[in-house]
């Protein structure tokens, strides 16, 4: 193929969209299974490969954006009402609990020096503290207020 370039055009000559999932028409390069260190979904065209989210979006909306979200957070869930365009930092905001949080809530950790627990996010790549509290009930008030406040539609509060 002489195209080197990703266009919506291309993609809907190679691909078929049904809720959620691409199907390759006969030109197109076989679909990857989900790669072993993510749940994404691949597949290679003109011999570089892209993310199926990506391909489907471009497919929808004629364009490709630096980042593309998955508004519920599941990966495999590739249908273009889940999808939108995010930058980085809000792809970030929209992430799930860490594995390593201790507390079992988003953006509230213990601060053992203070025996109270404390509350942070971070907002334009900058790590914000909004307190210490006694009752952890408060700390996770307060913690989803300020990503409501701050990270808006993005805002992932589990």
């Amino acid at each position: 193929m002489a195209h080197s370039i990703l266009t919506q055009e291309l993609v809907q000559s190679l691909f078929e969209y049904q809720d959620g999932e691409l199907f390759c028409l006969k030109k197109c390069s076989r679909l990857a299974k989900n790669s072993f260190k993510t749940k994404y979904k691949r597949t290679l065209i003109n011999g570089k490969q892209y993310l199926i989210h990506r391909i489907i979006f471009i497919y929808h909306y004629g364009y490709l954006p630096k980042c593309v979200d998955h508004i519920d957070g599941n990966q495999l869930n590739n249908r273009i009402e889940n999808l939108r365009e995010a930058s980085f930092s809000q792809n970030q905001h929209n992430s799930k609990k860490p594995i390593t949080n201790k507390s079992g809530i988003k953006g509230v950790s213990w601060q053992k020096s203070a025996n109270k627990w404390f509350v942070s996010l971070k907002i334009q790549r900058k790590k914000i503290y909004f307190g210490l509290y006694k009752d952890i009930e408060l700390a996770e008030l307060v913690a989803i207020e300020a990503r409501s406040k701050y990270h808006g539609n993005f805002a992932r509060h589990q």
